[in-house]
């Protein structure tokens, strides 16, 4: 963390309770707690929902679910978060603190791949999350784009990868799958966008 972040984060309201107890677990006990989201861009998520105020919202990738509750918190009265995570390793903790944050009716957990479980949901989305695996950014968007409603938003975070986007060096999988998707939400006419230089890059695109 560099100085300006640490400013910025301690220039943030931060959570507490159970998205606090979830933050400090998931470094704790996870290998790779980087995968979740920061305290910061939990904030932006949870603020963006409440502004929003999506019906329903699609979460791709949880994780420990950090950023679920974040963006259930910022649900409207009759909001909905289906989140999806392709770890069955992940579920205790996440469905743990989703209970202990009294979410558990307004956040539906489905384990599975992502890619098999879009083409099955019913609703329509106001709002859509995507942070899974980023070799699949592509064939996730296109997967959602769908069943957003028009003036709806789809997030996709790590979309700047570390900077790696911009280094002619970096030729690696990721990175070049990175640079194709966010090339295509650019020259995609049914959309309007912006990447924030948020943390890792999060990329804010609305279906016009």
């Amino acid at each position: 963390m560099t100085a300006l972040d640490d400013y910025i984060e301690h220039h943030t309201t931060l959570p507490d309770g159970a998205r606090y107890e979830l933050f400090r677990e998931t470094n704790l006990t996870r290998i790779n707690p980087r995968m979740m989201s920061s305290q910061v861009q939990g904030k932006l998520l949870e603020m963006l929902c409440s502004m929003i105020k999506p019906t329903n919202v699609l979460e791709i990738g949880a994780f420990t679910g950090y950023a679920s509750l974040n963006l259930a918190a910022g649900l409207p009265q009759d909001g909905h978060l289906y989140s999806i995570e392709i770890s069955d390793e992940n579920e205790s903790i996440i469905r743990k603190y989703i209970e202990q944050a009294g979410l558990t009716d307004r956040i539906t957990l489905i384990i599975g791949d992502a890619k098999d479980v879009i083409p099955t949901l019913n609703p329509t989305f106001d709002l859509v999350f995507i942070d899974a695996d980023k070799r699949s950014n592509s064939l996730y968007y296109d997967l959602v784009f769908d069943k957003v409603n028009r003036g709806g938003y789809i997030l996709i975070d790590n979309t700047l990868w570390s900077g790696k986007v911009i280094d002619e060096n970096a030729h690696d999988l990721d990175t070049r799958s990175i640079r194709a998707f966010n090339d295509k939400v650019q020259a995609d006419p049914r959309v309007e966008n912006t990447i924030l230089p948020i943390r890792d890059g999060l990329t804010i695109v609305k279906k016009i």
